[in-house]
């Protein structure tokens, strides 16, 4: 297999902390900024599988630059610049303690909930008479608690302002830029062929004023299908052809492995890898409209580094 980043453990000058999650290396900077290195690890149901996909953190990291740059006229973005195919340099902000999904579809866990025989998800209801990808009427916002470690928790609008998480005012304004985001998404996606079928958004506050912070439209917080073929395969009753890591929790599954305790993660195949890798760079190209360019794996480290401290001017 080819080279990956699995992880970093860099010191920066004025570096005050660093946080290792899921997929990315946080720093944070003296002057009040963030490095944020987009690694090649890969999760799923909260856990970090063990091996690393070539070329992932490079993808997420630039169709999240494509898509702050597209949405940048919305809200007021978190980035200053990417000066790495692997990394995003940007403003430190407070972040919320939700995640904002939107869901378009039935899809993922909204329909394993609606299979299960529930109507209601975060608060809002779903109709009667669905089935697997459908689209609902409208869009609806499913939020999440945002958990510093372990499983992410459905959460109510209600229960949101109930409990003082987020003010009501500041929600509706979260609800509002989701929902306004959530369109230009689905209006790029369509240009390109494909429908976004759900994502998250994530928003933090600096100086009195929100920013959308983290990932965008990625296939690691969204989901998409081909805008081709998804009435003919709805009507048969066939399974959506898709541009996502819903494929990666659908082979765990058929392995064994749903993140439930008592379950070993399986490992991943060579090939099964090699189609991850491939389908990370399909939609790449498929969203952006460009060719991707595979970086040099050599002296990684070092190119990361190097970049950063350039943007520093140290």
């Amino acid at each position: 297999m080819e080279q990956a980043l699995k992880g970093t453990d860099f010191s920066f000058p004025g570096q005050k902390k660093v946080y290792h999650g899921k997929v990315r290396d946080v720093y944070t900077l003296g002057n009040d900024q963030l490095v944020m290195v987009a690694s090649d690890r890969i999760s799923a149901f909260d856990h970090i599988l063990p091996r690393a996909i070539p070329y992932k953190g490079q993808v997420l990291n630039q169709i999240a630059s494509f898509f702050l740059k597209a949405c940048s006229d919305i809200l007021p973005t978190w980035v200053e610049s990417s000066p790495d195919p692997h990394i995003t340099i940007g403003l430190n902000c407070e972040p919320y303690k939700v995640e904002m999904v939107v869901r378009g579809y039935l899809s993922g866990h909204a329909w394993r909930e609606y299979r299960d025989g529930k109507r209601l998800i975060c608060g809002v209801s779903m109709p009667e008479g669905m089935k697997e990808n459908d689209a609902f009427p409208e869009p609806i916002l499913t939020p999440t608690t945002k958990a510093a470690e372990g499983h992410d928790e459905d959460i109510s609008r209600e229960e949101i302002i109930a409990q003082g998480i987020v003010d009501q005012a500041e929600y509706e304004q979260l609800e509002a830029y989701s929902r306004a985001l959530f369109q230009r998404g689905t209006e790029i996606a369509a240009e390109r062929g494909l429908i976004l079928v759900d994502t998250k958004y994530e928003f933090g506050k600096r100086e009195g004023e929100i920013h959308l912070i983290d990932e965008i439209h990625t296939p690691d917080s969204s989901r998409y299908f081909y805008k081709d073929t998804y009435q003919e395969l709805q009507e048969k009753g066939e399974k959506q052809r898709q541009l996502s890591k819903e494929f990666v929790r659908e082979w765990l599954i058929e392995n064994g492995f749903q993140g439930l305790e008592g379950q070993s993660i399986p490992d991943m195949p060579d090939e099964f890898v090699s189609k991850v890798s491939d389908r990370y760079i399909e939609l790449f190209e498929k969203i952006t409209g460009t060719s991707f360019q595979k970086r040099d794996y050599e002296d990684i480290e070092s190119q990361i580094e190097e970049a950063v401290l350039e943007h520093l001017k140290i």
